[in-house]
């Protein structure tokens, strides 16, 4: 089996997770040229905001770099025809199946992996024509499912036959090591980049997750059906109140609504979203993303 970064031509087989209002065109290219597959995340974004992140990231590497689309999203349509006008080589899929769009991709000489939370949706995804899957466990920051990293991969290692890519609790070379021991082919990695120099989000959230232990990291939604990994902090502390009292997805929305925003924007660390994975408990500094890869690969 190839490695992660044979498949995608990087220096190293590491993929950086495609987080929303984070994962910037200038991210992905400082990611990119510090050896990973760079990714800009659709999240909160527009069509039209998209396309000039392509651009901005197209001016700042010549690497190759990705675009991650939830499929969730209105703008999914809209967004699965700019990558194939902008020329993007490489889309991750998030929360859903990304079968309509698969033959304009290919028709476009697009590697397509979708990420996935169980292994039947893998092997749903394969036979649609993905070229690999990131089997993300329930360790990871944001919306997740129910397996952990250490089951997941395995079991869509022996389910497909196509690559698999492990995602979610992995912040340094013991869990790279363990990755590839589990049958992946490379990792995706947010949480620990998230105290990057170049991580575009305020100085405080960068701070809140140096500052977390691993059980620092809640997951608001469960009752719902919506599970989020994110810090703990008043508007989790409340969230998850109202949720036990059996609150409407209204009325809880209205902690959530904007949220992510004041977290990365703002740096409001009592009422912001500040989305992270269990890893947050090994994020000690901010150090350059070149270091943090070196590091994993040790």
């Amino acid at each position: 089996m190839k490695r992660l970064d044979e498949i995608l031509g990087t220096e190293f087989p590491i993929i950086q997770g495609g987080m929303a209002n984070i994962a910037t065109g200038s991210f992905a290219a400082a990611c990119s040229n510090a050896g990973a597959l760079g990714l800009i995340g659709v999240g909160g974004m527009n069509p039209q905001m998209l396309r000039e992140e392509i651009r901005i990231c197209k001016s700042k590497t010549d690497k190759p770099f990705g675009v991650n689309i939830m499929l969730m999203h209105p703008d999914a349509d809209e967004f699965a025809d700019i990558v194939v006008e902008e020329g993007v080589k490489v889309v991750t899929t998030g929360a859903g199946n990304p079968g309509k769009y698969m033959q304009k991709w290919k028709e476009a000489g697009i590697t397509v992996i979708p990420v996935v939370a169980a292994p039947i949706l893998a092997k749903l995804l394969e036979r649609a024509g993905a070229d690999a899957i990131i089997a993300e466990g329930s360790e990871s920051g944001g919306h997740i499912g129910e397996m952990s990293t250490m089951t997941l991969v395995p079991q869509t290692v022996d389910t497909v036959s196509i690559p698999v890519i492990a995602a979610g609790g992995i912040a340094d070379s013991r869990q790279v090591k363990a990755a590839f021991a589990l049958g992946a082919c490379g990792i995706q990695v947010g949480t620990c980049l998230l105290a990057s120099e170049e991580c575009p989000i305020h100085d405080n959230y960068k701070q809140a997750v140096i500052k977390a232990k691993g059980t620092d990291a809640v997951v608001t939604g469960r009752i719902g059906g919506t599970p989020v990994r994110i810090l703990k902090n008043k508007m989790t502390k409340e969230y998850i109140r109202q949720e036990k009292a059996g609150a409407s997805v209204e009325e809880l929305e209205k902690y959530t609504l904007g949220s992510l925003r004041k977290a990365v924007f703002d740096g409001d660390t009592e009422r912001g979203s500040l989305m992270a994975g269990q890893t947050c408990g090994q994020v000690k500094e901010i150090r350059p993303v070149r270091e943090i890869f070196e590091e994993l690969m040790k």
